[in-house]
């Protein structure tokens, strides 16, 4: 499976800034950024294939951004404006496409971060 390395993680003040990072052992089809607080189920918060193609939820449309690297095989979230409900352990995972080698889909061990109000 392909190996992820996160950083970025930590504590912020509300209305701060944030980058984490995420670097792939190999060139994948796309990656993205999930994000699991207490009490609630796994979401998608970003995602960015290999051609430059990005996806926001809604929930953080307009204070997020996503951004990537092919050459350094690395994807980045961007914070602008965090909030305490973002709060949460944020997950990076690489998707090796429909053609790819199996398993499709790899995960990191994530890095928390928490927004103080």
């Amino acid at each position: 499976q392909v190996q992820l390395v996160e950083s970025g993680g930590g504590l912020v003040q509300a209305g701060g800034s944030l980058k984490l990072s995420c670097t792939a052992s190999e060139h994948v089809y796309a990656m993205a950024w999930y994000r699991q607080a207490p009490g609630h189920e796994r979401e998608l918060v970003a995602s960015l294939t290999r051609e430059g193609n990005a996806h926001i939820a809604d929930a953080v449309k307009g204070r997020f951004t996503i951004s990537g690297d092919n050459a350094k095989k690395s994807v980045y979230l961007w914070f602008h404006w965090a909030q305490p409900e973002d709060t949460a352990l944020y997950s990076c995972s690489a998707d090796r496409g429909p053609g790819g080698p199996p398993p499709r889909y790899s995960w990191g061990q994530g890095t928390q971060v928490t927004v103080s109000s």
